[in-house]
Formats: structure tokens, sequence, C-alpha cells
């Protein structure tokens, strides 16, 4: 009895795999008729104006990248002699020195040429 409710279950969860495979595959392969379709759609309607196809492309300028993290950095850097002007809050100082800092005797400061 104890091998007929293994098979049994063994069997349940095998169809049960196969079942859940052929549901994802079936939607995927759904997805990728309805973008054939809109595709297709898009190319007749460009035939019957009479517009060139644009293609369905993602632009990448490097310079934008460049750009956008060039400009971020003036939230970071010093502020001008006008930083009283701004609304913004002033960073926080981490220049000063740190705590104990004058207490350690394992460096011989030496001058600097």
């Amino acid at each position: 009895m104890n091998d007929l409710v293994a098979g049994v279950v063994r069997w349940t969860l095998r169809l049960l795999v196969v079942a859940r495979g052929l549901v994802v595959f079936l939607s995927l392969l759904c997805a990728a008729a309805l973008l054939a379709v809109v595709w297709s759609l898009r190319a007749v309607w460009a035939r019957v104006t009479g517009r060139p196809v644009m293609p369905w492309a993602m632009r990448m300028d490097p310079r934008t990248g460049w750009s956008t993290v060039y400009r971020s950095t003036a939230r970071w850097s010093a502020r001008s002699a006008a930083a009283g002007t701004n609304d913004e809050p002033a960073p926080a100082v981490r220049a000063r020195e740190l705590p104990g800092a004058r207490d350690v005797s394992d460096v011989e400061p030496r001058e600097v040429r």
C-alpha cells in the first residue's frame, strides 16, 4: 500500500511540475506572438501611410551617462561663496580630526620635501 501511495504522489508531483512548465512556456509563447503581431501591425501601418518604420531600439549614448554623473557631483562638491542663498542644508563635515588622533605614538612625523 505504501508503494502505491508513493507512486501516486510521485506521478502527481511530476504532472504538476510539467503542467506549470507548460503554463510558463505557453505564456512566453503568447507574449512573443503578441509582440510579433504588434510589430507587424506597426510595419503595415508605416507602409500604408508611407512613413519609414522607426526601429524599436533604445538609444545608448555614453555622453549622457557621463553628463548625468558629472552634474550630480555638484551636490557633493564644495559650495561656492553664495552657499548661504541655497535652501539645501549644508553637508556634514568630515574633515575634522578624529578623537584620539594625537595620542598615536608609533608614527614619526617627517619633513615634507
